[in-house]
């Protein structure tokens, strides 16, 4: 029959997390296999206080366990170790980081992975876009240049016909380990092998093409997809286009970071877009109607009569589209009215005898014309 989870860590069935914690990190230095190596009693007592710290630091397990005592644990995502590898992979918030990384220099047995080479960095571009692909989305396919494998050698770095060879260093491991004894017992520090970088192999003979690096300079053409509402600043990760890993490792990826292009005659505020257009004294005076230009269009608009210089259209939903959403923003029209610098004699005339009316007397419109009779009672 099992033994009793409490009397495996030896606290009582009232006892805190953080008891329950202490008492088996306890246990755990005292059965680590790196302070018993090949004690097979004390691998057991390690996965045993590992099975019981995995319940009592559970709350729902604990409570089954407390109420039915192992037969509450049928049935449950509960796991009975088989190996050390598992419990430094389950309890890596225990091991890692802690006086166990401290101590030990983590687990001879956890730290021995196979060699997955080295990652290969990632890409970052510019692309510039104009409003008008911002508004609609695009499709843009580039040419990059990366590192990409070495087609002389496939990606080893060692000459065609020669293999590597293991490392003398490290005797293939890809580890250093340096055992050392305190107070506190053997201590054991593990660090990547200087001479192989943890490959755990070297190259006698390096090809000729790559120098070694397993890559060379080479150019791939990419194909991005950009949403609609896109703004400067945002990027696309365009995964494995990076640069090549070195021996078998992962490549980077590529980072696309939008740029807004300087449109013309539209200014972009937010998902809105802001239109300058000038008209003349007579249509702002009489109205008119007229066709501008919009994203990705044109369309007509009607001026009304007595427009004034810095009044607005607002053309709703005729704006930039909000990032993944159906909403659009909206399209401003500013009225800028223009004063000609250069006239003919009879455009003169004509511009004299407006002067003379009453609606083209500065003096008389209406605020001027009070403004006119504060000044003149001031000085009276």
């Amino acid at each position: 029959m099992p033994r009793d989870y409490y009397d495996i860590l030896g606290v009582d069935r009232s006892a805190t997390l953080d008891e329950i914690k202490a008492s088996y990190r306890k246990l755990a230095m005292k059965y680590h296999p790196d302070r018993n190596p090949g004690d097979k009693e004390a691998e057991e007592k390690f996965k045993e206080a590992a099975e019981a710290y995995e319940v009592l630091s559970d709350p729902n397990k604990k409570a089954r366990y407390d109420r039915y005592g192992h037969d509450g644990l049928r049935g449950t995502d509960f796991h009975h170790y088989t190996n050390i590898e598992e419990i430094f992979s389950s309890f890596s918030d225990i091991f890692g980081g802690s006086i166990f990384g401290d101590f030990f220099g983590g687990s001879s047995r956890s730290s021995r992975r196979r060699y997955q080479g080295e990652a290969g960095s990632d890409i970052r571009i510019k692309l510039p876009l104009t409003l008008e692909e911002i508004a609609t989305g695009a499709t843009k396919t580039i040419k990059i240049k990366r590192l990409v494998i070495c087609d002389n050698c496939n990606g080893t770095g060692a000459k065609p016909g020669t293999h590597k060879v293991t490392c003398s260093m490290c005797n293939g491991s890809g580890e250093i380990r340096q055992v050392q004894r305190s107070i506190f017992g053997q201590m054991v520090n593990i660090s990547t092998c200087p001479a192989c970088n943890g490959e755990g192999k070297i190259i006698v003979e390096k090809c000729n093409v790559c120098k070694g690096d397993g890559r060379v300079q080479g150019e791939d053409k990419v194909e991005i997809k950009i949403p609609a509402g896109v703004e400067q600043g945002n990027y696309i990760p365009i995964k494995n286009k990076g640069n090549s890993g070195k021996n078998g490792g992962p490549n980077g990826d590529l980072i696309v970071i939008i740029e807004e292009k300087k449109h013309d005659y539209f200014t972009r505020d937010g998902n809105n877009v802001i239109f300058k257009l000038n008209i003349t004294f007579p249509q702002a005076v009489l109205g008119d109607e007229v066709e501008i230009p919009i994203l990705n269009g044109k369309q007509k608009i009607k001026i009304e009569p007595g427009t004034q210089p810095g009044n607005h259209l607002k053309l709703t939903g005729k704006g930039i589209p909000y990032l993944n959403s159906a909403q659009k923003g909206d399209f401003y029209v500013l009225f800028n009215v223009i004063v000609p610098t250069k006239l003919n004699s009879r455009e003169k005339e004509l511009i004299k005898e407006l002067s003379n009316s009453e609606n083209f007397d500065y003096k008389s419109h209406k605020k001027n014309k009070d403004i006119f009779e504060k000044i003149k009672d001031a000085f009276l």
